[in-house]
C-alpha cells in the first residue's frame, strides 16, 4: 500500500521562485472558493443563498450607519493584525492576541474604575497607553518562556488567552463589579473624559481609527524601510543566515511578541474607551483570533492587511445582518471566516509549491 501511495500520490516540490501574479491572485481565488463552499453549506442548511450574500456583502454599504459600524470594526482588526504580521514574518507565531487584547482592556479600565471622579483630557490618552503596556506585559510572559525555556510560543500564548479570560471574569464578578449594575458582570460606566472622542458626528467611529491608520503607516515603514524590520524578515526567511550575520534570535522573539502584544493591548483599550464605555465580558469577542485571518489574508503586508481588515469587518457586520434578515446562525459566519483562511493557506501552498508525480519511479520497481 505504501509503495502504491508513493507511486501514484503526488508530492509537493518547492518552486524555485513564486510567481508575483499568482501571489496577488491567491486572496481573491481563496475568497471565491470560500464563497462557493459556503453557498453550498447555506443550501444544505435550508437558507436562501442570494439573501445571505445580499445581507453579508451588500447591506453593510447600503446605509451610512451600517458602513460606520464597518469602520468601527476595522479599527481593532487592523491594529491587531498589523502587530501580529510583524511577528509572523519573523516566524514568531503569537496566537494569543485575544488574551493581550483583554489585558489591554483591563489595564485601561483601571483608571475609570479606581478613579471614577477623575476629570481631564489626560484620562483617555493615559488609558490607551496603559492598554498598550498591559498587552505588552502579557506578551512578555510568552517571550520569556520561549527564549529562556524554548517553550512553544503558540501553545503558551494560546493558553494565556484562556487565563486572561478567567481573570476578566474574576474582576467583573468580584472586585470590579458595578454595585448598581443589576448583578450584571460589568464595571461602572466610564466618565466622559475617559471616552475616546468621536471622530465622525452621528456615528460611534472615534479618534482611535486615525491612530490605527497612523500605526499602519508606521508598520509599513518599520518593515519595509528600517534595518530592524529587515533583520526580523531575514530571521524569518533564513534563520541560519541571520545567525551567521549576527542577528540575535532571542531579541527578534522578544521584539516581535512585544509589538504584537502592544498593538493588541492598545486595541483592547480603544474598545473599552470607545464603543463600550465600560469593561464587559463581551470584550472578548474573538478579535484576536480573527486578526490572524486578517494578517494572512493580507499577505502579511501592511497595505494588504488594510484591505483584508476592511473585508473582515464587512463580514462581521454583514454576518449580524444575515442573522436577522436571513436567519443565519452566528456559527455559519465563523465557518465562513475559517474556510476563508483555509482556502487562502491552500492557495498560498500552491503558489510556493507544485505537484510532482512519481509514476516513473513506480514503473522502475521490480
Amino acid at each position: 500500500m505504501s509503495a502504491f501511495s508513493a507511486a501514484f500520490l503526488p508530492t509537493l516540490v518547492r518552486r524555485e521562485r513564486a510567481s508575483l501574479a499568482a501571489t496577488l491572485l491567491a486572496p481573491p481565488v481563496a475568497l471565491a472558493v470560500a464563497t462557493v463552499l459556503n453557498l453550498g453549506l447555506y443550501v444544505l442548511m435550508g437558507r436562501d443563498p442570494p439573501a445571505v450574500l445580499y445581507a453579508m456583502l451588500l447591506e453593510p454599504f447600503l446605509s451610512w450607519a451600517s458602513f460606520s459600524e464597518v469602520l468601527l470594526k476595522t479599527g481593532p482588526l487592523l491594529l491587531i493584525a498589523q502587530g501580529l504580521a510583524i511577528g509572523f514574518r519573523a516566524k514568531v507565531f503569537n496566537i494569543g492576541a485575544e488574551g493581550q487584547f483583554i489585558l489591554g482592556a483591563i489595564f485601561a479600565s483601571s483608571i475609570p474604575v479606581w478613579f471614577p471622579q477623575a476629570t481631564g483630557q489626560w484620562i483617555w490618552p493615559m488609558m490607551l497607553l496603559l492598554g498598550a503596556v498591559g498587552g505588552a506585559l502579557w506578551a512578555s510572559i510568552t517571550a520569556f518562556w520561549r527564549v529562556r525555556l524554548n517553550a512553544n510560543e503558540i501553545l503558551v500564548s494560546l493558553m494565556l488567552s484562556l487565563v486572561a479570560a478567567q481573570f476578566l471574569n474574576y474582576l467583573l464578578l468580584g472586585p470590579w463589579k458595578d454595585p448598581n449594575g443589576f448583578n450584571f458582570p460589568q464595571s461602572v460606566m466610564f466618565q466622559y473624559d475617559a471616552m475616546v472622542p468621536v471622530l465622525i458626528s452621528g456615528t460611534r467611529v472615534n479618534v482611535s481609527l486615525l491612530l490605527t491608520i497612523a500605526l499602519s503607516i508606521a508598520a509599513w515603514i518599520f518593515m519595509q524601510k528600517s534595518f530592524v524590520g529587515y533583520k526580523l524578515q531575514v530571521g524569518g526567511l533564513a534563520p541560519r543566515a541571520a545567525g551567521y550575520a549576527g542577528f540575535n534570535q532571542g531579541w527578534a522573539i522578544w521584539l516581535s511578541l512585544l509589538i504584537g502584544g502592544c498593538a493588541a493591548g492598545l486595541a483592547g483599550a480603544a474598545e473599552v474607551a470607545g464603543p463600550l464605555g465600560q469593561l464587559q465580558r463581551s470584550i472578548s469577542s474573538g478579535y484576536g483570533y480573527a486578526a490572524i485571518i486578517v494578517a494572512y489574508l493580507g499577505g502579511l503586508h501592511p497595505i494588504g492587511i488594510v484591505i483584508s481588515a476592511l473585508f473582515m469587518a464587512i463580514l462581521y457586520i454583514g454576518g449580524d445582518n444575515a442573522m436577522v434578515s436571513a436567519n443565519l446562525p452566528i456559527a455559519a459566519v465563523r465557518v465562513f471566516q475559517g474556510s476563508l483562511l483555509l482556502a487562502y493557506l491552500i492557495a498560498v501552498a500552491f503558489v510556493r509549491y507544485r505537484l510532482a508525480w512519481r509514476r516513473t519511479a513506480y514503473r522502475s520497481q521490480p
